[in-house]
Formats: structure tokens, sequence, C-alpha cells
């Protein structure tokens, strides 16, 4: 299939595959601090892997994971080696490979009642600020509700480079259940939301393949054909409400394998999506077969 944008996958579950330094609270942000190579490897497996777009290592380079103190001491130069990693790993690929700044949740993942504007903002100016002379495209990911999609857009400012937003979605709904954000908002009405706020993209990550594709449908009905739709979904069993990501290490499903994954793929393209990676869970074999099979 032509015009697919493949991303990366999950960068902190193949830094633990790997072996780099990797424990909670820290999280993926543990290896910029003590195995930096490591985190540029990743980037470069995934470059060979097939993606066209790899995302800085920066996810975890917030208070959440690093505690205040920690991040107002080096969040900073956190957040700028994680920019620079993946332009090193990027402009070494056989081929041209972008790099997506990633500005996740600021004030814990999955938990939007925990979201704070005065809280989040100064978090977010100060990953912009670092990330900004290395990154292509922001992405602003796995955000449970409509007002951290806001909040970026306003951090942003008149930043010219695109936006893609990217939103979680409430696992385990049952059949023909209409999809929603984790907020409990419509997947209709973020997909505008996200739209009215000027980004080039849609996205839906961080949630079960199983519901992505209702999520796809309902973005396309709500936007048509003017934005750019995208997935990457995780290789967890359904969270619930109460669920922290990155708060305790969750299993991988085994049935997610490359074949498995890429199958959920092919039926998101054929819906209309044309930006498919992976995210927790999601290795470089999953997004080589995502290579072969779009």
């Amino acid at each position: 299939m032509t015009g697919v944008t493949l991303l990366d996958g999950g960068t902190g579950r193949e830094l633990l595959r790997i072996g780099a330094p990797f424990r909670q609270p820290e999280w993926s942000a543990l290896a910029l601090i003590e195995a930096p190579a490591q985190v540029r490897e990743v980037h470069a497996r995934f470059a060979a892997a097939g993606a066209d777009v790899i995302t800085t290592n920066s996810y975890a380079v917030v208070p959440f994971h690093l505690g205040a103190g920690r991040f107002a001491a080096d969040g900073a130069r956190l957040a700028a080696l994680s920019g620079s990693l993946a332009r090193e790993a990027a402009s070494a690929a056989a081929r041209p490979v972008r790099v997506a700044g990633s500005l996740p949740p600021a004030c814990g993942s999955y938990r939007p009642d925990w979201f704070d504007v005065a809280v989040a903002r100064p978090v977010l100016a100060t990953l912009v600020e670092a990330l900004g002379p290395f990154v292509d495209h922001w992405q602003a990911e796995t955000l449970s509700a409509i007002a951290e999609a806001t909040l970026v857009r306003e951090v942003l400012g008149a930043d010219p480079r695109p936006l893609w937003i990217s939103y979680t979605l409430a696992d385990g709904a049952g059949a023909g259940a209409l999809p929603r954000l984790r907020s409990g908002e419509s997947v209709t009405d973020a997909a505008r939301a996200a739209a009215a706020l000027g980004a080039a993209a849609v996205l839906f990550n961080c949630s079960q393949p199983e519901v992505m594709g209702a999520a796809v449908d309902a973005a396309r009905a709500a936007l048509g054909s003017g934005t750019r739709l995208g997935v990457y979904a995780n290789a967890f069993p359904p969270q619930g409400e109460s669920a922290e990501a990155n708060a305790t290490l969750h299993g991988i499903r085994a049935d997610l394998t490359p074949a498995g994954y890429a199958a959920f793929a092919r039926d998101w393209v054929a819906r209309g999506a044309t930006i498919i990676g992976g995210c927790c869970g999601i290795g470089p074999e999953h997004i080589a077969a995502l290579r072969a099979a779009l």
C-alpha cells in the first residue's frame, strides 16, 4: 500500500530488552542518564527496521518520572540529549528518516483527572525549548483529554512545524461501543478539537489494537479526508480507568506477534489511516513486518 508513513515502536520496552538501565520511576529516562549510547542504538534499530519517523526518548523526561527536583535541575539537558540522540540516529540511517519530538502528558499518563494546566505548562515549555533544535514535527502523544491537546498548542505558540496530536483510548469497550478517550470524551469531539488546533495529523496510541479501528472510523467521519490519521497501539492487556501508564511493568500479550500486529495494521489502513507504528511492547521486528505488509 502506498502513502503510508511508518513510525517506530516502543522505545522503553526495547531499551529494557537490550539490557539498558531501566527501572521505575525513571522508566525510559534512566537510559538517558546512565547509558545514552543505548538510546541511540534503539533508535538505529527502529530506523533499520523500516521506520520513516523515530521519536525522541523524552516521554519520561517529566517530574512524574524524574521527580520535581531532578526535573528542575536536569530536565532541559536530558530533553535536549534525547533530541540530539534521535537526530544522530536519523542522520546515520541508510535512507531519509525524520524525527518526532515527543510531548507527553506532563502530569501522568492515563489520568486526565490529574491534569493541571498550571503544573503542566512549564514542563511542556521546557521540553519544547530543549527539543526544538532537533525535531521535524511535534508529536503530542498519549493524551487522555482534549484539554491536554489544547495546552500543547498554546505552549507551541507560533512554532511552524507540524503538530501531530495522538490520543489514548479507553480500553475494553464492548463491541459496538462508541470510541472514547480515557477522559470519557468522544473521539468525534477529540478529532474535531485537534483539527481546530491546527493538527496536521490525528492519531491514537497506547491502547489495545482492538479499539483502534472504530476510532479511525469516527475520526474519518468527523474530519473527512483533510487530516491524516494514524495508529500506534500497545501490546498491553486492557488498562482500567485507574491505571497509570508506567506505574507498573505491565505484561505483554503473546498473541501480538509481528504478523498478528500487521494484520491489525492492514485493517487500520483500509479504514483510512496513513500513519502506522507501535507503542509499548511493539519492537523493531513488528516495524519490519509492517514495512513488508504495507
